[in-house]
């Protein structure tokens, strides 16, 4: 009997280290410590993924000031190809799995020689073609997000993927929305559900809603990963300190999605040992209504059910109804007879 998937827990450290190395030790020290299987950054280089006067996100804009645009905002983002080895190096330290998104070429290149377990393709990744044939080509399991793609997006990304070397067996997609923070009727949860059944792949979610509770959903559902944004502290400046939780939030996050774990079982429908103890107290068995003779026919009117349920089922009724009993019966002695 299958037991069901461990939820791979991501906690989206991002840039939420503000552009230092401190923080971001920090931040892997509170994944460890909230039982995070993972916690995760982003590799770029500022000058490779936005153009001088690349608009910001308006999320981005509320969370940081109107001034200054994407470019200016990324290199005080920017972790050193140095610093992200530190922060690789102090994840073993903390048992904790380092990964990353990269979001250029370079980026790609640096994280392969770290000897990264798996890699993570960025939602705005999805539609590039090099970029998607240059992480497949480093044979890593893959974890892609999916915001901002319609479903045949996300085919024809996995078919990218497929002809330049990695398999939809190694790769798990996430559906989520690049919207920070994510109001929950914009999160059109059943779309992970969605993809699992088009494509045949494995699916999680990355949660960009307030709080946990779509989170501990997107698992019951079926999510075999889950991200969350990890902070803190969520009064921080820097544009996804508000969509994130603290360390404490996140902690019972995962708590509640080990439960959920727990609860989902093995889809087998049988009483577990404790419904069975349970079960002579709460059900009934045939019993005599009143006084039955010796040969005398088993009928509606002299039978009747009640507890406990150590004697014939009253499932039973039915077989036992138009016989003759064999002995005399008192009132509420279990019927006994034997059945075809």
């Amino acid at each position: 009997m299958s037991r069901p998937a461990h939820v791979f827990v991501i906690a989206e450290a991002g840039v939420n280290h503000n552009g230092s190395l401190a923080m971001a030790l920090q931040l892997v020290e509170a994944a460890a410590a909230a039982g995070a299987d993972a916690v995760k950054f982003q590799s770029f280089h500022a000058h490779l993924l936005a153009a001088a006067g690349a608009p910001r996100a308006v999320y981005q804009q509320e969370a940081t000031g109107a001034a200054g645009d994407q470019l200016e905002m990324l290199r005080a983002l920017e972790l050193t190809a140095d610093e992200q080895r530190q922060v690789a190096a102090h994840c073993r330290e903390c048992g904790i799995e380092f990964l990353s998104s990269p979001f250029d070429a370079d980026s790609i290149d640096l994280l392969a020689t770290f000897g990264l377990q798996r890699l993570k393709v960025p939602s705005g990744e999805l539609v590039d073609v090099p970029y998607l044939r240059r992480v497949a080509a480093l044979g890593l399991p893959l974890i892609v997000s999916t915001g901002m793609a319609t479903l045949s997006e996300v085919g024809a990304a996995l078919a990218v993927l497929e002809v330049a070397g990695c398999p939809r067996d190694r790769v798990t997609v996430l559906h989520c929305s690049t919207e920070y923070p994510t109001p929950p009727a914009d999160v059109n949860l059943r779309a992970m559900v969605t993809m699992r059944d088009a494509f045949g792949v494995a699916v999680g979610y990355s949660d960009h809603t307030e709080g946990h509770t779509v989170a501990v959903a997107a698992a019951a559902l079926g999510a075999v990963v889950l991200e969350k944004h990890l902070t803190l502290d969520r009064t921080l400046p820097g544009p996804d300190h508000r969509a994130s939780l603290e360390p404490g939030a996140f902690g019972a996050m995962v708590v509640a999605l080990r439960a959920v774990e727990l609860a989902l079982g093995d889809g087998v429908k049988r009483p577990t040992a404790a419904e069975l103890e349970n079960a002579t107290v709460a059900r009934k068995s045939i019993v005599a209504a009143r006084t039955i003779a010796a040969g005398e026919t088993l009928t509606a009117d002299n039978l009747t059910v009640k507890r406990p349920g150590s004697g014939m089922s009253p499932l039973r009724w039915d077989d036992v109804v138009g016989l003759s009993a064999s002995r005399s019966y008192e009132p509420d002695d279990p019927i006994a007879e034997p059945l075809p």
